[in-house]
């Protein structure tokens, strides 16, 4: 048993077995990416910036029914609303999102029965202040048109399995 110990530690198994992993390894394609230059694919169920969308003809999608805010786990949104037309129909007068708060679970989309609010596919939106990071409705709304194409996409691609 002794002499094994000592063949064993003689002839150095791992240090020759990292070796010819080292150089297995040494001659296959790269996998490293030029980050700036070159993006890697993002899943359609990417958590991103938040947006929130319209409907096709102009008008918003979200009906005001604070599903998403209830739902938040770090209460990060804040919506008010009020019946802007005399026909009943609930509006957001006011839809702001902490995003210092948010934890990018993804239970507003989930909640929202018009796919209102959702995250899109945007995960390079850092900032230099504070203030930058509380999105407001307009903010929100632009990044909903800037990203539809994108969203629509995802939603599709996605459908099968909501």
């Amino acid at each position: 048993m002794q002499i094994f110990k000592q063949a064993y530690s003689f002839l150095l198994k791992e240090i020759i077995f990292g070796h010819l992993l080292t150089l297995k390894y040494m001659f296959k394609k790269k996998y490293t990416l030029n980050y700036p230059y070159e993006k890697g694919p993002i899943s359609p169920r990417f958590r991103g910036e938040h947006a929130l969308r319209r409907y096709p003809s102009g008008e918003e999608r979200c009906i005001a029914c604070k599903l998403c805010e209830a739902v938040c786990p770090a209460q990060a949104i804040t919506i008010e609303a009020e019946n802007l037309n005399n026909d009943g129909i609930r509006r957001t007068t006011k839809y702001d999102i902490d995003m210092m708060k948010c934890i990018y679970c993804g239970l507003c989309q989930e909640a929202c029965p018009v796919d209102a609010i959702v995250e899109s596919p945007n995960f390079e939106f850092s900032t230099e202040t504070r203030q930058e990071l509380y999105y407001n409705k307009e903010k929100l709304l632009a990044n909903g048109d800037r990203y539809e194409y994108a969203l629509q996409k995802n939603i599709k691609a996605d459908a099968e399995y909501r």
